[in-house]
């Protein structure tokens, strides 16, 4: 079994999972600043615009989930509040504000619906802009699951395979001394698969947004089922928040990406 006996603090009470979630803004900021320079119709100025709307979008969505989550699971298994797994947002509102807990979908939905918005009010195409980005958000999410790794959340639930992670720090968010998937790491594994799918896909699905939709897709397939080995209270029928959030969006994603698809094909039989 793989023992992680690494502090997940890097320095004072900065943990490494912040600098990774950082580094993953970074590397999708400067994954779709070189899409500009090789060619994409699109500003600089437009890239550092949509991220200065993007980030706190999807800072506040992400946080807000992440209480809304907690404050469910807190009233269904009261005992898991009282032991401290989860906060009780109700009772201690002046925790509401902070960074300490974010999830990947608000990340993800808010960040898309703050530029949504913002391309209304300017000449962002955001069907193009999205198509454009796709891949930039798996590299930063797959940057962002590193951090998880080393933070110990996200764990997975008990196991006695011989690639079991073993949590050994004081400091991990995880059951320490107890073997468990290594849920974390497996996801980085997948998206690294989604990043080669999307590049390959990349400019050959068309209407614009498609390829965004492919991502949303087979991100959502995913978080479906890996949160079957993952720990945690469930949030509703029986599920985890990320996973009736998955199955919202696959319910909007998949129809509408075959409407589109369908659509597509049908213009290129009339052009021909």
């Amino acid at each position: 079994m793989i023992t992680i006996s690494m502090d997940p603090v890097a320095f004072l009470t900065i943990r490494w999972y912040g600098i990774m979630i950082a580094l993953g803004i970074l590397v999708l900021i400067l994954w779709t600043a070189w899409q500009v320079r090789r060619g994409a119709r699109i500003s600089y100025d437009t890239v550092f615009s949509a991220a200065l709307v993007g980030i706190p979008s999807g800072m506040v969505l992400s946080r807000l989930l992440h209480v809304i989550d907690n404050i469910v699971v807190a009233k269904l298994h009261p005992e898991l509040a009282l032991a401290g797994s989860v906060i009780d947002y109700t009772r201690y509102p002046g925790q509401i504000i902070g960074g300490g807990g974010l999830t990947i979908y608000g990340a993800v939905l808010g960040a898309t619906l703050g530029i949504w918005i913002y391309s209304r009010f300017s000449k962002l195409q955001f069907s193009y802009f999205a198509d454009l980005v796709a891949p930039g958000i798996i590299l930063a999410q797959t940057i962002g699951r590193v951090g998880c790794t080393i933070n110990g959340c996200c764990y997975g639930a008990e196991t006695s395979l011989p690639w079991a992670i073993i949590y050994t720090h004081p400091n991990s968010l995880a059951l320490r001394g107890i073997p468990s998937h290594p849920t974390t790491v497996y996801e980085i594994i997948y998206l690294l698969v989604i990043f080669g799918a999307l590049v390959k896909l990349k400019g050959r699905l068309k209407p614009d947004g498609s390829l965004f939709l492919v991502y949303l897709s087979l991100y959502s397939m995913w978080r479906v089922a890996i949160d079957f080995l993952r720990a945690g209270a469930p949030f509703l029928f029986g599920l985890h928040q990320a996973q009736v959030i998955a199955i919202v969006v696959l319910a909007i994603a998949l129809p509408l990406l075959a409407w589109r698809t369908r659509w597509v094909r049908g213009e290129r039989k009339k052009e021909v």
